[in-house]
């Protein structure tokens, strides 16, 4: 068979492999610009990622951060609710140098300085509560400050003034009403002492505190009737009836004529059966230091040294105290 083609010629060959090049070279560098434009959307997104990253971790540390002083509030807190007060005063310090004083700080500082009877130090804290979120902390403490010192018609100022700003506080009502009453403000203690009761049916100070005042008012049957419904222990109902008879040989002025009569209603739940008290702990008839907001119960010295529990039953009520109920 014949060869219909026609030879190419020298010329037309050489600009066909020209173009076949200049294809070949418009082909690898199309290539490379893909590869190019790939390579820099990954590492876009690779910085993007680590940005984001970057950022998550810093929200973290700063979360843990925050937890980290939580924590350590709460640890002191536990610590002052075991009785560990000199411990605590450590531990503030520790915790004020790392992240700085702030009211709360202040307050447990102010509490443990009490406690551990420093009692000038402990006014310039509760001093230093006022103005703050915690100001009715700061009253309540100036006012237990003033019982110890046995200024009662002071420290029923300074509670009126706390309560002002925490109205529905059962304990502080209960200082309050008891401040009143050592103060001989007889009418002023009968309303703090019944919301507090009400409030707080199962607080032992609300109801040796109620007790109390029913018994040196002169209304012996009522006081009987507030103990039996709460099934108060013998050791408490002598101390209760003691300290209104040491009282009443004190001279404090108490109306007992003017007192209006307290109507006793059934403990709430009555059908349930309620564990039997530890005679050992003492009533308590005095100014506490009642728990603070969020926090719980505090240990009287009795539960922290309970041989002392039985010389504590025999002493006469007094505005210090260890702890509250």
């Amino acid at each position: 068979m014949k060869n219909l083609g026609l030879p190419l010629r020298p010329h037309r060959a050489a600009r066909m492999l020209t173009f076949a090049a200049a294809a070949a070279a418009a082909l690898a560098i199309t290539g490379c610009s893909l590869l190019k434009d790939t390579s820099s959307a990954y590492v876009a997104s690779a910085n993007a990622q680590e940005r984001a990253s970057a950022e998550a971790s810093a929200e973290n540390k700063s979360s843990a951060k925050i937890d980290s002083k939580a924590t350590y509030l709460k640890l002191v807190e536990q610590m002052q609710k075991e009785g560990l007060w000199f411990a605590s005063l450590a531990h503030i310090d520790a915790l004020e140098q790392r992240w700085g004083v702030s009211p709360e700080s202040t307050r447990m500082r102010a509490d443990a300085l009490r406690q551990t009877d420093q009692a000038a130090l402990s006014e310039q804290a509760y001093k230093r509560l006022i103005g703050t979120p915690l100001e009715s902390a700061g009253y309540r403490g100036l006012g237990l400050l003033a019982g110890a010192r046995g200024s009662f018609a002071e420290a029923a100022q300074l509670f009126r003034q706390a309560q002002r700003q925490a109205p529905t506080d059962a304990l502080l009502l209960s200082d309050l009403g008891y401040a009143s009453l050592r103060a001989g403000q007889v009418e002023e203690a009968r309303l703090p002492l019944m919301q507090a009761l009400q409030l707080r049916p199962d607080s032992t100070q609300a109801q040796s505190n109620l007790a109390l005042y029913l018994e040196v008012t002169g209304q012996r049957e009522q006081s009987e009737r507030v103990m039996e419904v709460n099934r108060m222990p013998p050791a408490a109902r002598s101390a209760v009836r003691e300290a209104a008879q040491q009282m009443r040989a004190g001279g404090t002025p108490l109306a007992a004529a003017s007192a209006a009569p307290v109507v006793i209603a059934p403990r709430p739940f009555a059908s349930t059966p309620q564990p039997a008290r530890d005679d050992t702990t003492p009533p308590p008839l005095m100014l506490k230091a009642s728990r603070w907001a969020g926090m719980g119960g505090l240990r009287t010295a009795s539960q922290l040294n309970p041989s002392v529990a039985d010389s504590a039953l025999s002493m006469p009520p007094n505005s210090t105290s260890q702890g509250a109920q």
